[in-house]
């Protein structure tokens, strides 16, 4: 049996070595590799990563991180030489420390992406694909770098895909490898759609639910085991030093797929992740106006281990790089295949009331917020990150300005970078408090662990009216009444001021409304 080959099936049979797989053979495979080469044996891959953005400085600082030689590369003069002077310049826990025992030993950073591609095996491509107008995947910076490795390659390349790219985009990268002269036994292209989450994206990387490889070659899947080999044999993470991770060696997934699975994988992924928070969203409006707790039903809901309780929290819904962009990308797809989506549109359009909603409760709470002094805790879409990017703490907060209200900010990491969008149009705050102090309310926009723990006692002091609207449901209504607060959450009434009335009409139970949203 060859070294490096061992298949575990995950139909929980020990199949044995089943040579090279192919996807006309199986489409998809729930395969595990149990590797019995040595460290030594073990080949170490020439990497070039194009993109120094979230997914690529991760991607970088990780496969140097499983002891890969890493080129970073990137046409932003400017950031390139912050990485070289050992700026992290995104929050992300654990990255510093990977950066910092690789940065000059197996990973760099440079703006010469001709040499990055002549002296790497595998190139990585992880460059923006913004949404266009007309929700489709911006694909012109995917295109460029491809024309630029066909330019310089310098003998066989393996292009990988980690950029979020509608279905066909190998194809159509293979054709312009072909277009552009190169041979078609020199190159494979791979689609290995990243699934990180901004904030633990380092661990996400290290220890994965599933790694998706989309490839049509042998020879692909066998350069990508290779690059993956220290999390397939567990050897990573029996490192000294390894960053810290749950132990998942008997539950992550290496799926081997084609290459239209492994785009469409991702895609579906994020579309179906957006619409579970839409659909809890739209079950916390029918339970505050029933006199529902959105949080009891959610925990009911969860325990089906079908469901499950992630991604099942009501808020001001979800915003980031990622679920904006791909739900109107995939909805985009459906409609080149003949399909209109009206399910992602609907939530699409859910996502977006949840803003609306949000600044009406504050409206009804607050009065008329003409002049009136807002804390906002909160400026990234998320907790444990810094990205602004479609955050809807960002849209409320221009909501709240549009109306005339004075709004004091903290966040404990997007400060920087909500100053680039919000200027001098609000006041940025030291800490909670310090915001907070001579309120006449307090919001609470992003899920942040340190807003869960606010000393309320002196919280209740600081404001000028004790008036706390939580978006993110950080609190029990009990806890904030005991603290003196006035206290309104997403999803929750208590009992009180149910919207519906009830009554029995032949031998049938008729709700009524009572009053408008």
């Amino acid at each position: 049996m060859p070294p490096q080959a061992m298949h575990l099936i995950r139909y929980g049979t020990l199949f044995g070595y089943l040579g090279e797989i192919s996807p006309q053979t199986c489409p998809i495979h729930l395969v595990k590799y149990l590797f019995i080469s040595t460290s030594k044996e073990r080949l170490l891959v020439q990497i070039a990563v194009i993109g120094s953005g979230y997914v690529g400085l991760v991607a970088a600082a990780c496969f140097a991180e499983l002891g890969h030689k890493v080129v970073c590369v990137d046409n932003n003069v400017e950031r390139i030489a912050a990485l070289n002077a050992g700026e992290v310049l995104i929050h992300e826990e654990f990255l510093p420390e990977v950066l910092g025992r690789n940065h000059g030993k197996r990973l760099r950073f440079s703006c010469d992406s001709a040499e990055a591609i002549r002296g790497a095996t595998a190139i990585v491509i992880a460059v923006g694909t913004p949404q266009g107008a007309d929700g489709q995947a911006d694909l012109s910076y995917v295109e460029s770098v491809a024309h630029e490795i066909a330019q310089r390659s310098n003998g066989y390349k393996l292009i990988v895909e980690k950029s979020t790219v509608p279905v066909y985009t190998n194809a159509w990268i293979q054709k312009l490898m072909l277009q552009n002269g190169c041979a078609i036994e020199d190159f494979d292209v791979v689609s290995n759609p990243e699934f990180l989450r901004e904030g633990t994206a380092v661990t996400d990387f290290l220890y994965p639910d599933r790694i998706v490889v989309g490839a049509d070659s042998d020879q692909a899947r066998k350069l990508m085991r290779e690059v993956y080999a220290p999390l397939l044999d567990g050897s990573y993470s029996r490192e000294s030093g390894a960053v810290p991770g749950r132990d998942n060696a008997e539950e992550m997934e290496y799926l081997e797929t084609s290459t239209q699975s492994a785009e469409l994988i991702k895609h579906a992924s994020n579309a179906f992740l957006a619409m579970k928070i839409s659909f809890i969203n739209m079950v916390a409006n029918v339970s505050e106006r029933v006199g529902a707790d959105i949080e009891e039903v959610r925990r009911g809901i969860g325990s089906d281990k079908r469901i499950g309780q992630k991604f099942l929290r009501a808020g001001i819904g979800y915003g980031g790089s990622c679920f904006p962009k791909d739900v109107a990308a995939f909805q985009s797809v459906a409609r080149a295949c003949g399909s209109r989506w009206n399910l992602l549109e609907e939530v699409s359009r859910i996502n977006q009331e949840q803003i609306d909603r949000f600044l009406r409760k504050v409206r009804k709470a607050v009065g008329t917020l003409k002049g009136k002094r807002i804390a906002a805790l909160g400026l990234a879409f998320k907790g444990g990150t810094d990205d602004i990017r479609e955050s809807p703490a960002i849209n409320v907060i221009q909501g709240l300005l549009a109306e005339g209200c004075k709004v004091t900010c903290f966040d404990p990491a997007a400060m920087g970078k909500a100053k680039e969008v919000l200027g001098k149009t609000v006041t940025y705050a030291r800490d909670s408090y310090a915001a907070a102090d001579n309120a006449d309310a307090l919001l609470i926009l992003t899920e942040w662990k340190e807003f869960a723990a606010l000393d309320l006692t002196r919280l209740c002091r600081l404001l000028a009216v004790p008036l706390v609207l939580d978006g993110r449901n950080l609190y029990s209504p009990e806890t904030m009444s005991k603290a003196g607060l006035t206290y309104y959450s997403v999803g929750r009434s208590n009992g009180k001021n149910r919207a519906l009335d009830f009554a029995m009409q032949d031998g049938a139970l008729q709700l009524r409304p009572t009053f408008g949203d």
